[in-house]
């Protein structure tokens, strides 16, 4: 008779603990998910910055009319310049990503930004250093977990490149 209580006692507390197993499982899975959704976000903006960092002649006064920075994110979003192919990222679109620059100023050796007086012509007034592509608004992923209900959680990376073009 004593057996088979203890028997009943491992089966009670297996089926107490089961929940809870699968609820950190699938917590798990979701941080995983959202992981590599901003690991992806980065690599977007990486390919973004590379390729703009290689160019010459980028019109740094007007980021959002410059062709080449227009082609480089819809080349990095949809894997074609133009842009008419399918989004990896259904709503993140070109104009929510933002193409900064930063200079070295030398007295000091601190990072600013760089100072876009004068811009009459492509360039700027000062060829910057650096590059800085980031969603300023972010990118928001809601996890889904069963039984509950969760807050969207905003992405923001950045990423900052050396920019080598002229």
């Amino acid at each position: 008779m004593r057996n088979r209580r203890l028997r009943g006692n491992m089966a009670l507390e297996t089926m107490l603990w089961i929940p809870i197993i699968l609820m950190l499982m699938v917590g798990i899975e979701q941080l995983g998910k959202i992981t590599f959704v901003y690991y992806q976000l980065k690599k977007t903006l990486d390919t973004i910055g590379t390729y703009v960092a290689t160019q010459q002649g980028i019109d740094f006064c007007d980021t959002t009319g410059d062709t080449t920075i227009q082609q480089a994110i819809a080349f990095a979003l949809t894997g074609s310049t133009d842009g008419t192919a399918s989004s990896q990222f259904p709503q993140l679109t070109a104009d929510q990503i933002s193409v900064g620059t930063e200079c070295v100023d030398a007295s000091s050796s601190t990072i600013t930004t760089c100072s876009v007086s004068g811009c009459d012509g492509v360039g700027g007034a000062q060829r910057p250093d650096y590059l800085v592509i980031t969603i300023p608004n972010g990118y928001q992923v809601t996890p889904h977990l069963p039984y509950m209900l969760v807050d969207p959680i905003t992405l923001k990376p950045q990423v900052r490149i050396p920019f080598g073009g002229t």
